[in-house]
Parts: structure tokens; sequence; C-alpha cells
């Protein structure tokens, strides 16, 4: 266990700001599945093993095949994601490397022809709420419980 502190005792209010975030996102649009690559995805490239561990466990749980699950980490050399999925994964990487290029424009479009504009603002949401949160375990070092 990490002797660093936990935010949820420190700054509670900040922690119930961010499941207001989560709360939101759980009434959106958002297919449970495409929730699930998002965080998996966006953890893989912050290095976040306690989300990467929780939301494998979870889509798992919704019975994706740990196949998929496998090939997030070379999704655009991977036949096993759809149109859709691809351009969400594309949005996820370049919102999540936001500092490197930003979103392009071929990205950003793509995302609005597969998921129209409401849903890609929804997913532009979980992308950035994710983001936080492994920002938040890397930097506290949060440990994933097993059950």
């Amino acid at each position: 266990m990490s002797d660093r502190i936990q935010l949820a005792s420190q700054a509670p209010a900040a922690i119930k700001a961010m499941m207001g975030l989560e709360s939101y996102l759980g009434g959106s649009d958002i297919p449970l599945s495409l929730k699930e690559l998002i965080k998996l995805r966006a953890s893989m490239l912050n290095g976040c093993a306690y989300c990467i561990e929780m939301h494998a466990e979870v889509a798992m749980q919704q019975q994706e095949s740990p196949q998929r699950l496998l090939a997030l980490a070379a999704w655009r050399e991977s036949p096993l994601f759809d149109a859709r999925e691809r351009a969400v994964l594309a949005l996820t990487d370049e919102v999540t490397r936001i500092a490197d290029h930003g979103l392009s424009e071929e990205t950003y479009q793509q995302g609005l022809v597969q998921l129209g504009e409401t849903l890609l603002a929804q997913c532009l949401m979980q992308i950035v709420t994710i983001n936080a949160w492994n920002r938040i375990a890397v930097a506290t070092r949060m440990e994933h419980q097993h059950r």
C-alpha cells in the first residue's frame, strides 16, 4: 500500500465533483462496451495499473473477450474493432496525448461521422474523465483491490 495521500479523505469535495461526472456519464448514451474500451485504452496510454485492472475486470464481466482487451495495445493493426470503435479509440489516443498534436481534424470528423454530435460530446467527456482518474491514481499510487 502506498504511503501517499488519499484524495478521498484529503479532498472529498473534489472526489464528489468527479463522481458527479461519473453520474452524468452513467446516464449517457455511450454503450457500456465503448465506455470500457475508452477507459482501458486511456489507462494503458497513461500507465495507470489501477484503472487498467479495474476496467479490465468490468469489461470481462460484460463478456468482452480477453483477445480484444489484449488487442487494444495495437488496435490500429487489429481487425477486431469495427469502424465506430476505431473512431472512438482514435479520439481516445489523441485526446489522451493532447500535448503531442492536439485532436486532428481527421480524427474529429471521423468521430462525428461515426457517433453524431451528442455521442461524440459524451465520448469526449468520458475520455477527459478517465484521464483525470488516471492522473489521480498514478499521482497517489492507488492500488486496485482484487476480489
